[in-house]
């Protein structure tokens, strides 16, 4: 069973009841990751506790809320991620999207590239980079091109996307998202752990070709007087208050535990399916903004299940499980009411112009939530509320699923200064509150 502590339990908001006893991540059948429906998993435990600290990372999709331009929603995204390094945050991660309004980044890996410029000691990660619509080298290219030009703080996130135009406009097809995603992965890591590559599969097959640059290459970290930004002919010195340069923090690991050299990767885990081809090949999880606590202990009780199966052991899965990331939104007010009131205002006429655009490629039929309904229950689910609220919703997540790390959405109010005085607080009131 899951105790406690007496710290994160005197900080629980009014009205929050303290986690239910969390699931041991055993016995959990094999057809659970062949695509059953996730509420079919039984659980019955918790793992032990973790004493990692709480990584904080801001989630930026470059959202175009109604009435912006792009280059106004883009300026937005680079100020924000400059004051997200200046707030001492972990990490910004970067989503990307095609022909919609719901996010106008086409290329999270380009955009990661002027932001690693911008910036000098923040991690900067895709959230996600779709494979379905890339190629797995290009991207492989772009991958060990940042990582060895940012000194190690750039990480890979993929997914395979939906099913959208992109893939006629691409021309990768549907074939590419309904069954291509684990040929691309396959694809991808080789390039990014080795040397020489050639390809031989139903999407891809081309001639051994030399990796060049090679993401295997140790990057060029940069001195103490350099991080800290004592090089700098102006400006202040910005002392990190998350950020770690720790060997391994965030990669992969081989079979024998030991961290895959080259830029982290994680994989965006919607479904059984997707949650067992990470685990297979050794890669954390992103999951997404709409997984409560109650989804994250299921997708963990079944990525155990295929990590064991793999041949890899307790120790190796505790590494990895501080290395998973999960989404969420972040709103800090003086009071819970003027949080949710924040986002209930802006978030609705966005998700409604923005998702409310995509074309399936197929014309097959699409549901989408009710986006007054789905702000709601983001405000229920994440850090929504006063500092001390967010900090122990936070808290309370970690301590329950073992995650430590988190991606958390901060323009849901759609205005730039709100955007970087949201995250400033996430920094300055947040943060020390967890540790």
């Amino acid at each position: 069973m899951t105790k406690t502590s007496p710290r994160a339990e005197t900080r629980r908001p009014v009205g929050v009841r303290p986690p239910a006893p969390g699931p041991t991540l055993t016995s959990v059948p094999p057809h659970a990751v062949t695509g059953e429906p996730l509420g079919a998993v039984q659980r019955a435990g918790a793992l032990p506790p973790d004493t990692a600290p709480v990584r904080v990372g801001a989630f930026l999709l470059s959202a175009q809320f109604p009435g912006q331009s792009h280059g106004e929603v883009l300026e937005r995204t680079v100020r924000a991620t400059v004051e997200a390094e200046r707030a001492g945050l972990d990490s910004v991660w970067l989503a990307e999207h095609h022909f919609v309004p719901y996010g106008v980044c086409p290329n999270a890996a380009t955009l990661a590239a002027l932001l690693l410029g911008r910036t000098r000691r923040i991690g900067i990660g895709t959230a996600v980079s779709v494979l379905s619509t890339s190629h797995p080298v290009t991207l492989g290219e772009q991958a060990a091109l940042l990582h060895l030009t940012s000194g190690g703080r750039f990480t890979l996130g993929v997914g395979r996307g939906g099913p959208w135009i992109d893939l006629d406009v691409f021309g990768s097809g549907v074939g590419a998202f309904e069954n291509g995603f684990p040929e691309r992965l396959d694809l991808l890591l080789r390039w990014l752990r080795g040397s020489r590559v050639g390809a031989d599969g139903p999407q891809f097959s081309f001639p051994e070709v030399a990796v060049v640059p090679q993401a295997t290459e140790s990057p060029r970290r940069p001195g103490l007087g350099s991080w800290l930004g004592l090089d700098e002919p102006t400006g202040p010195v910005l002392f990190p208050r998350q950020r770690q340069d720790a060997d391994g923090l965030g990669e992969e690991l081989t079979s024998a535990g030991r961290p895959v050299a080259g830029p982290p990767v994680v994989v965006a885990c919607t479904s059984p399916g997707g949650v067992r081809l990470a685990a297979e090949r050794g890669l954390p999880m992103l999951l997404g903004m709409h997984s409560g606590d109650d989804d994250k202990l299921r997708m963990l009780e079944l990525y155990r299940t295929a990590w064991l199966a793999a041949g890899r052991g307790e120790e190796q899965l505790r590494r990895v499980t501080r290395q998973h990331v999960a989404a969420g939104v972040a709103q800090v007010e003086d009071r819970a009411s003027t949080a949710r009131a924040t986002l209930l205002n802006a978030m609705p006429g966005w998700f409604e112009h923005g998702l409310g655009a995509h074309r399936t490629v197929d014309g097959r039929e699409r549901k989408m939530r009710d986006p007054h309904q789905y702000t709601e229950l983001l405000c229920d689910l994440h850090a929504v509320g006063t500092p001390r609220q967010c900090a122990d919703r936070l808290l309370a997540t970690a301590e329950r699923t073992g995650i430590r790390r988190f991606a958390l959405l901060a323009e849901g109010s759609g205005d730039r200064e709100a955007t970087l005085h949201n995250i400033a607080r996430l920094g300055s009131e947040v943060l020390p509150q967890l540790g």
